[in-house]
């Protein structure tokens, strides 16, 4: 391959570009650069030529024109093993650039500032870096494209080691990610500008309804060991947000699978929906223990005792830093993943010894939207945030719950809303003591969640995430020695249930919310 002789930069993040433009100028690359780059350049004691000297054109239009020109793009996009192309850029005096160093206006960034002025957005869709960098991967043979600050070590090591050359299978790897930065960089201007209206102002709304086309911008950050089963494969991408499960920064243990990762979404979800220390033990999606403490250590003691058999091979989420005390209770059983906002340093030594058990670290954020594949397309809905007001609690009975059944009561709802439909939830304050998951039939959730508990079932209370259809519901949840309810309400026979809870003691009220998970 012929040595790289000639290389445009022209970036707005400058991340590492002094040290890797040292490197090529130590190679005898000779340096072409636009407005702040080539300023930094220049401060930094590299000799740099302006992107003016080479197309005799000065930066025009506050810098909306300055490389579009036939001497950046002729010098870019010519064939070199085609007579032809070397005869014309001869005729016209253009010089072959070997190297495209580009990254673009930060239009993302701006974007998220809150009340941006729709002249800033406009401003910051780049023209000039996307048809350089679409030149350039577009003449992969003979030119490199650079995007991302992440590439430069290796491109300068390989030239290095090569006499100031580049191998194919390097230039192709980065026309890819070229692109690959393009699509992304033009899916975002399209999905942000579709939330302007031309009210004469030009707003940028929030994102309050879903897009008429949806767009997808991932970046595939591993393969994992396996899909749902050892025969499917499978892999996790990023949204690059740093944020969230798919951007965990796994410390210890074995690679994750497609199932290690949905429950583990699963588990931190649950833990998110608590302020106080809180453990969530989760089994194929669903929790089967969930508790608080004054610790994290007591709240995983009291998760565990719900259902120790199956929480064996578990995941765990919390929403605390796992300290030395919980590290020592959750050491004792075998345990697949456990997800936390942080672990200490004798936490991490505490575990050290469990070299598969997966320790991941999780930055917090609230999911937006759920999307599910169907056959021929996707469902996308907004992602179940609802919490319960004052306002929305209706006592239906004639007995009011005590102060205590209450607390135990919207413990056992948040519980339940991260429980397969139909689902059923007895809990005590701060404790969950039975779960009937995923049943086609609620009142067998009611039976299967009594016959799970492993704790006393007097004095419990139980949660629904939908309407009973039926009394016989209530008068299972009665068998038990729960002794009251809470529910959405909204069935035709809500009277016969209420009469139910009222026949036999109980204290029931209905919030209105339906929390399905399918």
């Amino acid at each position: 391959m012929p040595r790289v002789q000639r290389a445009i930069l022209s970036v707005t993040d400058k991340t590492g570009l002094v040290d890797f433009a040292s490197k090529l100028a130590g190679m005898g690359v000779e340096l072409i650069s636009t407005g702040g780059t080539a300023k930094l350049l220049r401060e930094s004691g590299i000799t740099v030529k302006d992107i003016s000297e080479l197309t005799g054109f000065p930066e025009m239009l506050d810098g909306r024109v300055k490389t579009l020109h036939p001497k950046v793009h002729g010098g870019i996009l010519h064939r070199r093993e085609d007579n032809a192309h070397r005869t014309a850029v001869a005729e016209h005096g253009i010089q072959p650039i070997d190297m495209v160093v580009v990254n673009l206006y930060a239009f993302e960034k701006t974007a998220a500032k809150p009340g941006v002025h729709f002249e800033e957005l406009i401003e910051n869709v780049d023209i000039g870096g996307p048809s350089m960098i679409r030149s350039a991967a577009k003449n992969f043979q003979d030119v490199a494209v650079v995007t991302s600050p992440a590439d430069y070590n290796p491109i300068a090591q390989e030239m290095a080691a090569s006499g100031g050359e580049l191998s194919i299978s390097t230039k192709w790897r980065l026309a890819q990610k070229a692109f690959a930065t393009t699509a992304a960089y033009d899916s975002a201007i399209a999905s942000t500008l579709e939330r302007i209206t031309a009210n004469g102002r030009f707003e940028l709304h929030p994102a309050d309804g879903f897009p008429q086309t949806l767009r997808l911008s991932l970046q595939k950050i591993m393969d994992l060991r396996y899909g749902e089963n050892p025969h499917q494969k499978a892999a996790m991408y990023s949204d690059g947000s740093g944020t969230g499960v798919a951007n965990g920064r796994q410390l210890q243990g074995k690679e994750l699978s497609y199932n290690n990762v949905v429950d583990v979404q699963a588990a931190w979800d649950l833990a998110q929906e608590f302020t106080g220390p809180v453990c969530a033990i989760v089994k194929h999606t669903n929790p089967c223990g969930t508790a608080t403490g004054k610790t994290l250590a007591q709240a995983y003691k009291k998760a565990l005792e719900c259902d120790p058999i199956s929480a064996f091979g578990g995941v765990v989420g919390v929403n605390r830093p796992v300290d030395d005390e919980a590290a020592e209770e959750m050491s004792k059983l075998f345990l697949e993943v456990i997800a936390a906002p942080l672990f200490d340093e004798s936490a991490k030594a505490k575990f050290a010894s469990k070299k598969n058990l997966r320790l991941v670290e999780v930055v917090p954020s609230q999911q937006k939207c759920i999307l599910k594949n169907v056959s021929g397309g996707m469902l996308v809905q907004d992602a179940d945030l609802r919490t319960l007001e004052e306002s929305d609690l209706k006592v239906v009975t004639r007995r009011s719950p005590t102060s205590e059944e209450k607390r135990a009561l919207l413990f056992a709802w948040k519980v339940c809303k991260h429980v397969k439909s139909n689902a059923i939830v007895y809990a005590r304050d701060g404790q969950s003591v039975g779960v009937g998951a995923g049943q086609m039939s609620r009142v067998d959730s009611c039976r299967i969640g009594a016959m799970k508990a492993q704790l006393p079932l007097k004095g419990t209370v139980a949660a629904s995430d939908a309407f009973f259809p039926f009394p016989d519901g209530v008068e299972e949840i009665a068998k038990t020695g729960a002794t009251a309810i809470i529910q959405p309400g909204g069935s035709v026979r809500d009277g016969e249930v209420i009469e139910a809870a009222d026949r036999l003691g109980l204290a029931m009220i209905f919030t209105g919310v339906r929390h399905f998970r399918h």
